[in-house]
């Protein structure tokens, strides 16, 4: 189960795509784990799921196969190639960071992932505009920065507290009185 998911992790660069035909290779062709249909069902269901493809379908499969104790193999051997990589290559850059081109390089980065996180940000404005309205969204985009950034409220509590109040019956939605 550690070799199977291992190279997975090792060998799936790129994420989920890259990902999907090696977990295939491994859970079905080599050891047989399952057939293709119930692939294809562990693969819909892992795709509808929040994560990534490759740690939800290697707990799923660990699980069925051996158990709790299968899934935490699976996923640890799922994500240790990516972990030790990081920390290799955060090592090398700590080892170097002295060095003016490190220097320049690491500072270059970070305008690039602000505009990544811009777009990204901009997208999501965009959804919940379509989603919710663009009054009852805009509402909620600043009454999260100003209870986050103006009063420091943990963004898990305020997630917390906008899952409870969309569960909370305020009556009958969309039905007339």
């Amino acid at each position: 189960m550690f070799a199977a998911f291992f190279r997975i992790g090792i060998l799936g660069f790129g994420g989920g795509p890259s990902a999907i035909p090696l977990v295939h290779q491994e859970a079905v062709k080599k050891y047989e784990w399952m057939n293709d249909e119930e692939f294809a069902d562990t693969l819909a269901i892992a795709n509808a799921m929040p994560g990534p493809i490759a740690t939800k379908m290697g707990g799923y499969i660990g699980y069925r196969v051996a158990g709790i104790v299968g899934c935490l193999v699976a996923l640890f051997a799922t994500v240790a190639p990516t972990a030790l990589a990081m920390i290799f290559l955060l090592q090398l850059l700590q080892q170097f960071k002295d060095i003016p081109w490190v220097q320049h390089m690491s500072a270059s980065v970070v305008p690039v992932v602000a505009v990544m996180l811009a777009t990204m940000t901009w997208d999501f404005v965009k959804k919940s505009g379509k989603t919710l309205g663009w009054i009852k969204g805009l509402l909620i985009i600043f009454g999260s920065l100003l209870l986050m950034e103006g009063l420091n409220v943990h963004p898990a509590i305020l997630i917390l507290v906008l899952i409870i109040f969309v569960f909370l019956p305020f009556g009958k939605r969309g039905a007339k009185d």
